[in-house]
């Protein structure tokens, strides 16, 4: 069973543990304070947590002994560039390295940058070549006035190969830790462009890129405009062409094991942003995208308003146990692979990331 589950929100940091047939959650840590994204590192169990404080800035805490206690480090910085340069305004990603590489870690940010550390958080260096790239300044907001850097896919076969994608400047790849990149998601379709750009790799909003992690080759992609899945790491993709009830959606969690499974949570897209019909549901392919299931026993069957963000669908190492929280501070968990669903809180503050620990 999953032993933790951690809970980022615009208040604090929750953490869950299970007890009895339930779950209890302690008092959070970073209290009212926006948590935008968390890591537990499996290398040496190190927890990290991103906070987005606006008028005071990013900030970054590291704690060594699972949340009892926490220590700031340093955060990244954009570099200056012309009269009026960009601020940081959060830390959307986090990312270990490799299991021969301790200490290394990864950050994707808004407006769009990949960071590298060396030495766990307490110092950052921007990855000059992404950040040189000329598409660059093709880059569009996606969501947000600037783009932004919210997937890091390490593989972990080969920490130097590193796949990451950008909201709206599609999917980058590199195979020299970020020393040079290039293009990739040769195959994925943007419906909100002229039909002459609907392919074009540099205008592609993807909403998320994650990988199976035992065929780390294997890349699924939730899209603005549909679900993506990829066999060669990323340099293309096929279209899912099930629906059930949507393509839209934010978040996608792979199996760990089987690259033929993912889980989705689909809503009406663009302005509106809520469940179709008003029914929360979580959609599953088993067989790469072929088909897709609509999952909702112990999900409201109608009246829902609650949205998944990106990084608020997760998986656990065995496939089994997953947990899902909304905007509206609702948080799911299932231990059948998503078959069945118990609802764990409804009075959480609105939840942007969890991941299991």
């Amino acid at each position: 069973m999953a032993q933790r589950l951690l809970v980022a929100t615009r208040k604090g940091l929750f953490s869950g543990t299970p007890e009895g047939a339930g779950w209890r959650f302690g008092p959070p840590a970073f209290l009212a304070e926006p948590v935008s994204a968390i890591l537990h590192d499996p290398r040496d169990g190190t927890l990290y947590a991103a906070l987005r404080l606006g008028h005071f800035g990013t900030k970054l805490h590291r704690s060594a002994d699972g949340g009892a206690t926490w220590e700031e480090v340093a955060v990244p910085a954009l570099p200056a560039e012309g009269e009026n340069p960009k601020a940081l305004d959060m830390i959307w990603a986090l990312a270990p390295g490799g299991t021969d590489e301790p200490g290394v870690l990864w950050a994707g940010t808004l407006p769009a940058a990949l960071f590298r550390s060396a030495d766990r958080g307490a110092s950052w260096q921007l990855c000059q070549a992404l950040w040189d790239l000329p598409e660059r300044k093709g880059w569009m907001g996606g969501g947000y006035d600037d783009p932004g850097l919210h997937s890091i896919v390490v593989d972990p076969r080969d920490p130097r190969r590193i796949a990451i994608a950008i909201s709206t400047g599609g999917v980058w790849l590199s195979d020299d830790a970020g020393e040079s990149w290039r293009i990739g998601g040769k195959g994925l379709r943007a419906e909100y462009m002229p039909p002459a750009q609907a392919f074009d790799p540099l205008v592609q909003d993807v909403h998320l890129l994650a990988a199976c992690a035992a065929r780390p080759d294997v890349l699924w992609a939730q899209h603005h405009n549909g679900i993506f899945r990829s066999e060669d790491g990323g340099a293309s993709f096929a279209e899912v062409t099930a629906a059930a009830p949507s393509r839209f959606g934010f978040a996608v969690a792979p199996h760990p094991a089987d690259p033929a499974t993912a889980w989705f949570v689909p809503a009406v897209k663009d302005e509106c942003r809520v469940p179709v019909d008003g029914r929360l549901v979580v959609t599953r392919t088993r067989d790469g995208g072929t088909t897709l299931e609509s999952l909702s026993d112990g999900l409201p069957p109608g009246g829902s308003y609650d949205l998944v963000y990106r990084h608020a669908l997760a998986v656990d190492r065995s496939g089994r146990h997953l947990a899902m929280g909304s905007t509206t501070g609702n948080l799911w968990a299932s231990a059948d692979g998503g078959e069945s669903w118990r609802l764990l809180s409804a009075h959480l503050p609105p939840i942007a990331a969890l991941a299991f620990a």
